[in-house]
């Protein structure tokens, strides 16, 4: 063990050599400070920089408006009934024969079968909303609210206001709910002119994805006029903000923080945001959210009609231009196109002077006119455009289909692949046969199906299907056009003749 001396003699000669160094780095940093200081080259940078753009602003102007929906409905009670006290444990340990053991067993068996399930209030869904206006009324999904009773709207502080059902539009997915606020002004947003967005412009989304109140994501808008099969009005603006379960009926604003659309529905494989979304146009939100304030409900101009799009090859048949328009497949009796004298293979090219592109656009455009209104539709038919004046009916809440008529016995084949037999009813030939590889077994046709017309005439027996077909023939055209049908329902299709 060294001595305390010898320890105190080390330190001291530890602190001096320290001090030396300390000294000598002194004398070398002075040395340094007379000289020139280093000049350091300047930092590489743009001159004017893009900057990217902030939505702090209109995120804090909106988010008051965006709001949660809670929705709740009745549903029974599940699972089997339960009796407190003979279902506690311990009388299934009783031995078998026990006449206390069967007297449990018979009366819970008994009560449980005879007790009624009672529906209760529970949550069924949950998703956003925005308010237009400052007394409370707002706009969501149809899905969101659909089946519900009761409705929470809860805001952007946490506080929770009861909502009442105003009116719900099922066909373009839109509900109205309204929030009284016992005096209480509310912040709302104005819907956009949705004829000015561009794809490429910003959107900003706000909503609720999986129950996360006030979530903001951005994006551009991708694509404009989306039909996603969701209804005869799909019209949809695509983004490609991140959009989740829960968003469903929030708003997507531009920069100047007004709606451009309603967030309704993504595309995912799996149930995710994958980068596509759609959003309802405002320009069809703002109608139909005005009707529903209004009347509680959305009223359509009606023509009572079946219609397809036209191919390329039911244009050639036909002898149109071009392969636009909606083609009349029946015009159902007693309804106002019937009326007007609107019949089966026509093609519907225009409405009040609006050319008309597809079947799509003609429901559309229709939709846009009140019942009882009267429009003027221009109609190829027999190769020249022709005009009818149609009073427009209501739209009803379902369509009514014909009887498809049976087949006769006798069968004759013909020269396009097809074996036919003439209906039992009404004009019409039966296909009994399709031959494999034909033009006909390439366009669709099937065994059963009803041949009804050949180039907008009807047809009855094999003979008049060859004279249609040789008057198509000495036109120059390619096809005829074929009026088929199927499962209750009519459809055309262009058979080749060449």
């Amino acid at each position: 063990m060294r001595s305390t001396k010898a320890v105190s003699r080390t330190r001291t000669r530890l602190i001096g050599a320290v001090a030396t160094v300390a000294l000598a780095g002194a004398v070398g940093l002075g040395a340094v400070g007379t000289g020139t200081a280093p000049v350091l080259a300047d930092p590489v940078k743009l001159e004017n920089p893009v900057q990217a753009p902030s939505f702090a602003d209109v995120v804090e102007l909106v988010t008051p408006a965006v709001v949660s929906v809670r929705v709740s409905g009745e549903r029974l009670e599940t699972g089997p009934a339960s009796a407190p006290f003979f279902d506690m444990p311990g009388f299934e340990n009783l031995p078998d024969g026990h006449p206390l053991k069967r007297f449990f067993e018979e009366f819970r068996r008994d009560w449980r079968s005879e007790r009624p399930r009672r529906p209760r209030v529970r949550p069924i869904s949950q998703g956003s909303g925005f308010f237009i206006s400052e007394d409370g009324y707002l706009v969501t999904n149809n899905h969101v609210i659909q089946g519900g009773s009761e409705y929470t709207v809860v805001m952007e502080d946490g506080t929770e206001l009861s909502a009442e059902l105003v009116g719900t539009d099922p066909r373009t997915d839109l509900a109205v709910l309204k929030v009284d606020g016992e005096g209480r002004t509310f912040t709302y947003v104005d819907f956009a002119d949705d004829a000015r967005v561009r794809v490429g412009d910003w959107v900003v989304a706000v909503g609720n994805p999986f129950g996360l109140g006030g979530t903001v994501t951005a994006g551009i808008v991708s694509a404009r006029g989306r039909e996603i099969g969701a209804g005869p009005y799909d019209d949809f603006i695509q983004i490609d903000a991140a959009v989740n379960r829960g968003n469903s009926g929030g708003p997507a604003f531009n920069l100047a923080g007004e709606v451009v659309g309603v967030n309704t529905a993504i595309f995912s494989p799996s149930g995710g945001n994958v980068g596509i979304a759609f959003a309802i146009p405002a320009s069809l939100a703002r109608s139909v959210v005005e009707q529903l304030i209004e009347d509680g409900k959305v009223e359509r101009g009606w023509l009572g009609v079946q219609i397809q799009q036209v191919t390329k090859e039911i244009a050639e048949s036909l002898g149109l231009d071009e392969d636009k328009g909606a083609l009349i497949v029946d015009a159902n009796e007693g309804e106002p196109a019937a009326e007007a004298g609107v019949q089966p293979g026509d093609v519907v090219i225009a409405v009040d002077g609006k050319n008309i592109d597809s079947p799509r656009d003609l429901a559309r455009t229709i939709a846009e006119y009140d019942p009882g209104q009267s429009v003027e539709l221009t109609v190829w038919r027999n190769g020249k455009a022709t005009n009818l004046d149609v009073t427009l009916g209501e739209m009803p809440s379902s369509e009514q289909m014909a009887a498809l008529p049976g087949e006769a016995p006798s069968a004759t084949e013909t020269d396009f692949g097809l074996t036919v037999t003439p209906a039992e009813e009404g004009p019409g030939l039966v296909v009994t046969d399709v031959e494999p590889g034909s033009a006909a077994e390439d366009v669709g046709i099937r065994p059963g199906d009803v041949i009804r017309s050949v180039n907008s005439q009807p047809v009855s027996s094999v003979s008049d299907l060859q004279a249609a077909v040789d008057a198509a023939a000495e036109a120059g055209r390619g096809a005829v056009l074929l009026q088929v049908e199927r499962d209750n329902a009519n459809r055309f299709m262009a058979l080749p003749i060449g």
